[in-house]
């Protein structure tokens, strides 16, 4: 048997914060999943994205901590064009969620910006910057290290 991948897990600190954000970014999250402390989602292709509380965390794992420094995950979200990403930033930065990276250019052919989620995640929002812009281009956080903000 060969394992598969099969999900990508948020520990949160505050759950209905943190279902709240990504419902903006489109996901299909029940309504009333903010009294659960396990929340899946099933995301296009068939993976999942999973959500649990510190303290569900810590019921199982005494010895876990909140992590500190730099995140443990970065999530990233294609946007159908540049105007997207522009806007899509806006309405989440003036909804209360913290502008990690203003949208740019960026060189490898991409128009990119970085949100926050409610627990400090960097979230890339980002599409082609042109239609001619390169498939093979980065579509995670790997462009944010560019220093631009």
């Amino acid at each position: 048997m060969t394992p598969r991948f099969d999900a990508i897990s948020i520990i949160t600190a505050d759950l209905a914060a943190s279902l709240a954000f990504y419902r903006r970014l489109g996901l299909d999250i029940p309504e009333g999943a903010e009294s659960a402390p396990h929340v899946e989602v099933a995301l296009p292709g068939g993976q999942r994205l999973l959500w649990d509380t510190e303290e569900v965390i810590a019921s199982f794992d005494p010895e876990w901590k909140r992590p500190a420094g730099g995140e443990r995950v970065a999530l990233a979200f294609a946007c159908d064009g540049p105007q997207e990403v522009d806007a899509l930033y806006a309405e989440l930065v003036a909804a209360g969620y913290t502008g990690h990276l203003k949208p740019w250019d960026a060189v490898w052919g991409q128009r990119y910006a970085v949100v926050l989620d409610p627990d400090g995640c960097g979230v890339s929002l980002f599409a082609p910057a042109s239609p001619a812009a390169s498939p093979g281009a980065p579509s995670s956080g790997a462009g944010a290290s560019s220093g631009v903000k």
